[in-house]
């Protein structure tokens, strides 16, 4: 670890960065126009990091706004029935996301660092708005007549500063000999002296050591899906309800069937996964919960075959078809849509996309 590191004290708006989202949704710096540069500062790739995860942050509040302002979502803060006190988390509706009978969508991102309404922090910062955001998936949502929750199943915790404890010495109230005191009291220095030369080169600058407390029945992304759930989706006046779910979001999507079955084989019609790492086997599944994902699901994988070309697959679940193009987390239905809004997806009628009906030949 270099000694000279630069504070890590970075901006809390993206005019600090000296950044700003041009008319494509392309982060640039707005004196150059050139694109967002990681290595800002060379051989300190400790700080570099430090930096991007700033401008994440930054990012993830900047996508919170487009939301609410682009996309007139409301925030709804979980739990519904939270203290003041307590830790809270929060998902994004539209306003009639539990009053339109028709039709809605659910969206549920990856894991990692993501939140509600992004697929991808890389792809918003290196590439632009439409790739790396679900705004995209909600406009064109909205415009079909669907109504809309956004997940958020990162967010499980806050975070606060961790108590420093004061630990009094007994030495000094003990009875044994004072040799004895001395001898301890001279390996406990020796002690600290070793943390402290370690605690240097670990956390140079002194980072605030943290604390996570885990927001009620939201504490993982499971949790977090069967609890949206529970509390807005399966409140829900829609008739239809469709998923898309990407990476994580799928294997969370999985859990959810499994632990409301015929709740969720009564509403959802269709579910659009994403390069999903769901496992049938190891989530154990049951023969009734794969028969359904056959016929209604469908898991677009990152593939150099055309878009929609049957994939093989190790798993008796969904099919998996190619998303057309072979880098993990670009996947094509990023930009088409088409798999999603395409006109087989036909609300009134269940498992009705036609790439899903010509794979009913997966066993």
């Amino acid at each position: 670890m270099k000694k000279d590191e630069p504070p890590l004290d970075f901006p809390d708006t993206l005019e600090g960065f000296e950044y700003a989202f041009n008319e494509k949704g392309q982060l640039r710096h707005i004196k150059t126009g050139e694109p967002f540069v990681f290595n800002y500062r060379e051989d300190l790739h400790r700080w570099n990091q430090k930096r991007y995860e700033a401008l994440g942050e930054i990012i993830t509040k900047y996508v919170y706004e487009l939301l609410e302002k682009d996309c007139n979502l409301k925030k709804i803060s979980i739990p519904v029935d939270a203290t003041e006190s307590e830790p809270k988390s929060f998902i994004f509706m539209s306003e009639d996301a539990l009053t339109n009978p028709q039709k809605l969508m659910v969206l549920i991102h990856g894991s990692g660092v993501v939140r509600a309404g992004q697929w991808a922090r890389r792809l918003i910062i290196n590439e632009d708005l439409d790739s790396g955001t679900q705004i995209p998936f909600i406009k064109r949502a909205m415009d079909e007549g669907y109504g809309v929750i956004v997940l958020n199943p990162n967010e499980n915790y806050i975070e606060v500063e961790k108590p420093k404890i004061h630990v009094q010495s007994s030495s000094d109230s003990s009875d044994e000999p004072a040799e004895k005191r001395e001898r301890k009291d001279k390996v406990s220095k020796e002690t600290k002296k070793r943390r402290d030369f370690y605690e240097k080169y670990r956390n140079p600058q002194r980072e605030k050591e943290m604390m996570q407390l885990y927001i009620r029945e939201n504490g993982s992304p499971e949790e977090h899906a069967i609890y949206v759930w529970d509390h807005f989706i399966a409140q829900s006046a829609a008739e239809n309800v469709f998923f898309v779910a990407h990476s994580y979001g799928g294997l969370a999507f999985v859990e959810l069937m499994i632990q409301r079955e015929a709740d969720v084989k009564s509403k959802v019609t269709a579910v659009a996964l994403t390069d999903s790492v769901h496992n049938v086997w190891h989530q154990e599944a049951g023969k009734t919960i794969r028969e359904w994902m056959r016929e209604n699901c469908c898991n677009w994988v990152s593939s150099s075959e055309p878009l929609d070309t049957s994939v093989e697959s190790m798993l008796p679940d969904c099919p998996r078809v190619s998303a057309g193009c072979s880098s993990r987390g670009i996947p094509g239905w990023l930009s088409s849509l088409a798999p999603v809004f395409g006109p087989g997806w036909d609300p009134g009628v269940p498992g009705s996309s036609p790439t899903i009906k010509s794979h009913d030949q997966v066993p």
